[in-house]
């Protein structure tokens, strides 16, 4: 799945729907969430390591692409 670099220009309907997703969660959120609390508001067993791991795989990858932030303490924020 292609994820694309953010411009300033870019929408977010240009992302894969399972990342327009999880962007949606995260914006959703109250703050900065875990990896575990959006696999719950995505409806992800994330009792289970190996369903976790993939999402938390998502989101770092958003990260890398600009979409979303990563705090030191490792939660997860959307771009100011």
């Amino acid at each position: 799945m292609l994820v694309p670099h953010r411009t300033p220009d870019m929408e977010e309907t240009m992302l894969p729907p399972d990342y327009q997703r999880i962007l949606a969660a995260v914006r959703q959120a109250a703050g900065p969430v875990m990896a575990r609390q959006v696999g719950d508001a995505l409806g992800i067993d994330v009792s289970v390591r190996s369903k976790l791991e993939p999402l938390r795989g998502k989101l770092v990858r958003l990260v890398d692409r600009g979409w979303l932030r990563k705090l030191p303490d490792g939660r997860f924020t959307t771009r100011l």
